[in-house]
């Protein structure tokens, strides 16, 4: 898959082929295989719904555009708030329809931190023409890796091949990067 010009300058997010997620797994030959980009204020994902994920007509299934804004909004609270998170709530909206084969474009970005361990994280997916084709908001749960490994979400071997690389990176990076929107987030939304 070419690279498109909006993606170039961001900083690649990377991942891991140890685990079989749905959504991200570089080596789920069924699943999007998401690949996901950062301007350290948004987190943005590359992805073609391929033909077997589509309904009538070639019209995508509404439970995989879904599934793209909610796998975004994950990262997106993942590398922005470094903490992991998990979905609580989430609305969508679907604007027009999308069709499978067509590659698609979708932002994430934090709106709000809404306590210790609540974030607010909104999404959108964009078309080859730049047109909203769906948005959601959702409410995600944050929580430390130390809570996580407590409650056996997490163990050290998906913490050192996912989540240390993942935090590294966005480090390394730093504010090398020019941001893709003119409103980042503020350092007081996600701390």
């Amino acid at each position: 898959m070419m690279l498109d010009p909006f993606f170039e300058g961001l900083i690649k997010l990377p991942n891991t082929d140890t685990h079989n997620c749905f959504a991200c797994s570089p080596v789920n030959s069924s699943g999007l295989q998401m690949i996901f980009f950062s301007d350290n204020n948004r987190v943005y994902a590359k992805v073609v719904v391929p033909t077997h994920m589509g309904g009538w007509n070639r019209i995508a299934h509404g439970g995989i555009i879904a599934t793209i804004l909610d796998e975004t909004m994950g990262w997106a609270g993942i590398y922005l708030l470094e903490q992991l998170t998990l979905t609580k709530t989430m609305t969508i909206d679907f604007a027009k329809a999308v069709m499978v084969g067509e590659e698609l474009r979708c932002e994430a970005w934090v709106q709000e931190r809404t306590g210790k361990r609540e974030a607010i994280i909104k999404a959108a997916i964009y078309d080859t023409d730049n047109e909203i084709c769906a948005e959601s908001k959702g409410i995600f749960t944050m929580l430390s890796l130390a809570l996580a490994r407590r409650i056996k979400l997490t163990d050290a071997a998906f913490e050192k091949s996912f989540f240390d690389p993942l935090i590294k990176c966005k480090h390394q990076a730093g504010a090398t990067v020019q941001p893709k929107h003119e409103q980042p987030i503020s350092k007081e939304e996600i701390t």
